[in-house]
C-alpha cells in the first residue's frame, strides 16, 4: 500500500513530469449537531499565577556539647610480681632516673652520658644500639650523610672500651678485604690466613649498600655464626662482636639494596633523622667552642664498662620474664603482617624472636623484671619494619614497613 492510498493526502506526480503546487485543502464538514454533543476538552489555565515558593527551613546545627575530659588512669601498685600489664608508655627516647634503677642498670645506661659528650640528640638511637649489645644483635642505622653515624659508633666503642675498625664498602670491595685471605710466606713455604677487619669488637660496615652482593654475603655467616671460615678452616671471632651497618635512604645510584635473607639478620633498624632546631644550635655551638670529632678523648669520653660487665649485663636481661600473653601478643603482631593486604612479605619467626629479645632488653635497661606490652610496642617498628615487604601498588601509594606495623599496633587488642 502506497501512500497514495490514504485519504486526505495528495497523490505523487507520475515520474519524468515537473510537479506542481498541491491543491488547496478543502475542509471537512461535520453534519449539523455533530459538534454540539461532544463535550469541549478542558484547556489549561496558564494565566493563573503559581503559588511562591516557600523559603527552605533554616539547618539549625545541634549545640555543641564539650568533649568530655579523659579518664587518667591512675596505675595501681601490683599486688603480685606478675602484674606485668602496668603501662609504662616509655619511648626509647626515655632516660629512667638513675636512683630508681639497680646498679647495673645504672653503670650501663652511663653510656649514654658519656656518648651524649659527642653527639647531640638521637638517643633513641643510643637505646637501641644498647639494646643490639644487650641482645647479642647487629643494628642498621639509616640516614642521610652528616647525622653523625659513624661519629655515633666510635662514640659507642671508646664508651665501652671495646676495640672498632671501620670498613668503607665499596664497588671494588672483594670478600676478602672483609673477612680475610690466605697469604704466602715463601719463608715457611705455606700460606697463611691473615686476618680481615672483621676480627673485631665493633665493625663499622659504612655504606654496606655500596658494595655487591658478594661482598655484602661474606657478613652472613660472621654475623650469625660468630665466626670466618677461610680454606676449610674455622675462625672463631672475638667476643663481644658485633655489626653496625649504615645506609644513605636518599640515593640510589650505584648502590646494591641488601637482599631480604641479609636484612633479616639485623635485629634492629634505627633511623637517624635531622636534628630539630635547638639540637642544631647546640652542635653549632660545640664546634665554636674547639670540638674536634676526631679527637674523642678531647671531648672527655672516657670508659664507663668493659666486655666483662657487658657479659654481666647480657646475662642479667636473659632472666627477665616474659609472661604467655605478651608472649601471644608478640607472636599476634607478627602474623597479622603477614595476612595484611598491603604486604607481599611478612615478619618471620625470626623476627619475632628478635622482638622479644629487644623488648626483654629494654625491660631491663628501665629496671623491670618483666615485659610490659608498652616494651613490645615501642621496639615494633624498629624490630621489624625492616623485615616486611611492602606490594608495588602499596608503595605507589605511599605505604611503608612502618605504616603497616603501625597499623597493626592501632588495631590488634592489648592483653590487659
Amino acid at each position: 500500500m502506497t501512500a497514495d492510498n490514504f485519504p486526505g493526502t495528495v497523490p505523487s506526480p507520475p515520474p519524468g513530469t515537473v510537479p506542481t503546487a498541491p491543491p488547496a485543502q478543502v475542509p471537512m464538514t461535520a453534519p449539523p449537531g455533530a459538534w454540539a454533543a461532544a463535550p469541549s476538552a478542558p484547556q489549561p489555565q496558564f494565566a493563573q499565577s503559581q503559588p511562591a515558593p516557600q523559603p527552605l527551613p533554616q539547618f539549625q546545627p545541634a549545640p555543641q556539647q564539650p568533649w568530655p575530659a579523659p579518664a587518667v588512669a591512675v596505675a595501681a601498685q601490683p599486688a603480685a610480681p606478675d602484674a606485668w600489664a602496668r603501662p609504662t608508655g616509655l619511648g626509647l627516647a626515655y632516660v629512667p632516673p638513675a636512683q630508681s634503677l639497680p646498679a647495673a642498670q645504672q653503670e650501663f645506661l652511663a653510656v649514654r652520658s658519656e656518648v651524649g659528650k659527642a653527639i647531640v640528640g638521637q638517643a633513641e638511637a643510643v637505646s637501641g644500639l644498647l639494646i643490639g649489645l644487650l641482645c647479642d644483635g647487629h643494628v642498621l642505622l639509616e640516614g642521610v650523610p652528616g647525622v653523625a653515624k659513624t661519629l655515633l659508633v666510635r662514640s659507642l666503642a671508646a664508651s665501652l672500651d671495646l676495640e672498632m675498625k671501620r670498613v668503607q664498602f665499596t664497588p671494588d670491595l672483594m670478600p676478602g678485604d672483609v673477612t680475610g685471605s690466605l697469604i704466602y710466606d715463601a719463608q715457611a713455604a705455606r700460606f697463611d690466613f691473615r686476618p680481615g677487619p672483621v676480627f673485631t669488637n665493633l665493625l663499622l660496615a659504612d655504606e654496606i649498600n655500596r658494595t655487591p652482593p658478594k661482598t655484602q654475603a661474606s657478613l652472613l655467616e660472621a654475623m650469625e655464626e660468630r665466626q670466618v671460615t677461610s680454606d676449610g678452616v674455622t675462625h672463631p671471632l672475638p667476643e663481644p662482636f658485633m655489626v653496625i651497618a649504615t645506609q644513605n635512604p636518599v640515593e640510589y645510584e650505584g648502590t646494591y639494596p641488601l637482599p631480604e635473607a641479609q636484612l633479616d639478620r639485623f635485629l634492629l633498624k634505627l633511623a637517624l633523622p635531622l636534628p630539630a632546631r635547638e639540637d642544631e644550635i647546640q652542635v653549632l655551638t660545640r664546634h665554636a667552642s674547639g670540638f674536634d670529632p676526631r679527637d674523642l678523648g678531647g671531648a672527655g669520653l672516657r670508659p664507663v664498662t668493659n666486655a666483662a660487665q657487658l657479659a654481666a649485663a647480657r646475662a642479667a636481661a636473659a632472666r627477665v620474664r616474659v609472661d604467655p600473653p605478651v608472649l601471644g601478643y608478640i607472636t599476634d603482631l607478627c602474623r597479622a603482617t603477614r595476612s595484611a593486604p598491603s604486604v607481599a612479605l611478612g615478619v618471620s619467626p625470626r623476627g619475632a624472636t628478635a622482638l622479644m629479645k629487644a623488648a626483654r632488653a629494654w625491660a631491663w635497661l628501665t629496671g623491670r623484671d618483666f615485659v610490659t606490652p608498652d616494651d613490645v610496642k615501642a621496639l615494633a617498628i624498629p624490630a621489624l619494619n625492616h623485615r616486611i615487604q611492602v606490594r608495588t601498588e602499596a608503595q605507589m601509594d605511599g605505604t611503608t614497613a612502618a605504616h603497616v606495623v603501625a597499623n597493626v599496633l592501632a588495631t590488634l587488642p592489648v592483653p590487659r
